[in-house]
């Protein structure tokens, strides 16, 4: 129950018995402040700097509580001589629920300290690569790209800084999201699409600072973590159940026209290969940049590329191979989609009304206004035409975070406002096409960029462009991290570019990491590979007659864990139980709450990749349970313990007793 209490000077407001503020003179709840910020965007990579001009600690607080319908609301008045704002608590649905007034001028930011405990943890925000546990560190929440190494201490984080401005930090992140999840059994979100920057570097203490007041802050306490993040989802949704085809094989991530498509396809069939999709990325053209292959960002087939292609895909269709594209939410300067939102007057503009056109490395490209219906339906239209009508069974719904903050949209609201929902509108623009075609069993999208409003519209995240390296903050490792950080944040489904695709700077793909990532990807919901940005300078799934013979073994494998993984995808979609969860999701153990090497891929099934580089074994922790070897069917009774982990043969266990159990027998 919801309770304001006054203790001497000391207010103390507790919900569940959890208590959440404690506010003195000494340490209030509310700080205003009035900041100036200067924000500098180069292509999707965003500097921020916000300088405060003056600040003010409401130290003082009256409290007014009264009954409406039957329910307890308590308004407190947090004041400082003429300054004033008030707080509104009341309980919804077994939530707490603070409502703020309007800042007081010329005040243009709030923040709010929440109590903490020395030994507590924190998940969440979106999707986080570098840290699981956000403890000690502070994170801007605003979209933009994730940037290259992302660790400011790495050689290639530094390349990338010094000749691209692109470097990006621990923090950067194309899927930002005001949610955070605490271990003592509570999360909190705030309804707010400006800047936020949510501190938990303090021992006693969290710091939540908001550009904008959010419409209302939610603070839900459960009995279990488990039970913490399916409330999550139950507040803001979640995702649908994916459509049959998805499971039964790898998608090929191919380019490079329509008979380099057939011709690779069929030499990973002649091989083993259950190919499931191919996906061309390049299906509307292609250009070449310093940044290597490119795309031609018209939304239509491109009949010169790709001859014959829509004869192709109706033969593909029927021998059970999905075709796939690409689409983002900016069309290509001067070409015909963008001649037709420029004559409908659909594209974003600047202030003197010139259209807005966004340099996206070496070509410009406008922006359709999602704030303008008319615009949003005309997308749609382009969405239903010239995808879903030419026989696409899914695509790639890419970007969402580059909106530039001083854009002027249809709807007059401040692009500072506008910058951190875009990803949101894109992805309900895609769900209505979808939807609107009566094919949503039929077809998959992903995205890499997302907010709260990705729950409910994204059928599928991916886990963007990771290096084709083995570092923690961009590579392969990192790809757990951000599933795991998605679950905590409601979003349960989630998959990676099998390899990677930053190829810069010397990197270069190998085969070990390529082979590495696949017997990741097995063990996730879905399977696709990319070429990278380089393909030529990267290890392929047909570079040799080896990796395809890996390729077949694994998505094989996949292909048999089908019942399986569809019963975890009904899990997450009716009960908002994360795909690939965390351990301490159902084992809450001090060790598994920082762990983000393993996780759990559904209920019964713990994975335990090869992160690193030469590595041949693999030490894992596991729960107190019976566990039992997937490959080698030896049994363990828990703890800490090393197993053989050549490749095709990752460290992954099945618990003795699953209902599943005579499924994982018969899979090797």
């Amino acid at each position: 129950m919801l309770s304001c209490t006054m203790h001497s000077k000391v207010l103390m407001m507790n919900y569940n018995h959890l208590e959440l503020i404690e506010h003195t003179s000494q340490r209030p709840f509310i700080r205003l402040c009035h900041s100036k910020e200067k924000i500098d965007m180069y292509r999707g990579n965003f500097f921020i700097e916000d300088s405060p001009l003056e600040c003010l600690d409401l130290t003082e607080y009256s409290i007014a509580e009264s009954f409406q319908e039957g329910k307890a609301r308590c308004t407190i008045t947090f004041s400082n001589g003429p300054v004033s704002m008030q707080c509104e608590f009341s309980e919804e649905e077994g939530r707490l629920l603070l409502r703020f007034s309007e800042l007081p001028k010329p005040y243009n930011r709030l923040s709010i300290r929440l109590s903490a405990d020395e030994n507590e943890h924190i998940w969440g925000c979106g999707e986080q690569f570098s840290y699981f546990d956000l403890r000690g560190h502070n994170y801007p929440l605003w979209t933009g790209e994730q940037g290259v190494g992302r660790n400011k201490a790495t050689e290639i984080t530094q390349i990338a800084d010094k000749l691209d401005r692109a470097g990006g930090d621990y923090h950067t992140t194309f899927y930002p999201q005001p949610t955070f999840v605490s271990s003592r059994n509570y999360f909190m979100h705030a309804e707010t699409d400006g800047y936020a920057d949510f501190d938990f570097s303090q021992s006693d203490h969290h710091r939540l600072t908001f550009w904008d007041v959010p419409s209302v802050i939610y603070f839900s306490w459960k009995p279990t973590l488990l039970s913490v993040v399916q409330d999550i989802s139950m507040l803001l949704g979640r995702q649908r159940e994916l459509p049959s085809w998805v499971y039964d094989g790898v998608i090929l991530g191919i380019q490079g026209g329509t008979q380099t498509c057939l011709d690779k396809m069929q030499k990973a069939q002649s091989m083993g290969v259950p190919v499931v999709g191919i996906w061309a990325q390049d299906w509307e053209g292609e250009k070449y940049t310093s940044f290597g292959k490119r795309l031609r960002w018209n939304w239509q087939w491109d009949q010169k590329l790709y001859p014959g292609l829509d004869v192709a895909i109706g033969d593909l269709k029927r021998q059970g191979v999905h075709f796939l594209g690409y689409i983002n939410p900016y069309v290509l300067e001067n070409d015909e989609l963008y001649a037709q939102a420029k004559n409908l007057d659909l594209l974003a503009k600047r202030e003197d009304g010139s259209i807005y056109l966004v340099d996206f490395g070496e070509f410009d490209a406008g922006i359709v206004d999602f704030t303008n219906h008319k615009a949003f339906d005309w997308y749609k239209e382009v969405v239903q035409k010239y995808l879903i009508d030419f026989g696409l069974d899914g695509w790639m719904a890419d970007f969402g975070e580059y909106l530039p903050t001083d854009v002027v949209l249809s709807n007059n609201r401040s692009a500072l406002l506008e910058h951190n929902a875009w990803p949101g509108y894109w992805a309900e623009l895609n769900r209505q096409a979808v939807d609107d075609s009566g094919k949503a069993n039929e077809i998959i999208y992903f995205m890499r960029a997302g907010n709260a409003r990705s729950l409910s519209a994204c059928p599928m995240m991916w886990a963007g462009d990771q290096n084709v390296d083995w570092s923690e903050d961009d590579g392969l490792p990192s790809v757990i991290t951000s599933a795991l950080s998605l679950a905590m944040s409601g979003m349960g489904l989630q998959h990676s570019d099998i390899g990677g695709y930053t190829t810069l700077y010397g990197m270069r793909r190998s085969k070990e990491l390529l082979l590495r990532w696949l017997e990741l990807a097995a063990f996730t919901p879905m399977m696709r590979t990319h070429e990278g940005n380089r393909p030529k300078d990267n290890w392929q799934f047909d570079s040799d007659e080896d990796t395809l013979k890996a390729f077949a073994a694994m998505t094989l494998l996949h292909i048999k864990l089908k019942p399986y993984l569809q019963d975890a995808v009904r899990q997450n979609a009716e009960e908002g139980i994360p795909v690939m969860r965390p351990l301490f999701l159902h084992y809450e153990k001090e060790a598994f709450l920082t762990a983000k090497d393993c996780y759990l891929l559904g209920r019964d099934l713990l994975v335990a990749p090869i992160l690193h580089k030469g590595q041949q074994y693999r030490t894992v922790e596991l729960p107190d349970d019976l566990w039992i070897h997937l490959f080698t069917k030896q049994s363990y009774s828990g703890g800490i313990v090393t197993v053989p982990s050549p490749i095709g043969q990752p460290a992954v266990f099945y618990r003795a007793g699953s209902q599943f159990e005579s499924l994982f027998q018969s899979i090797i």
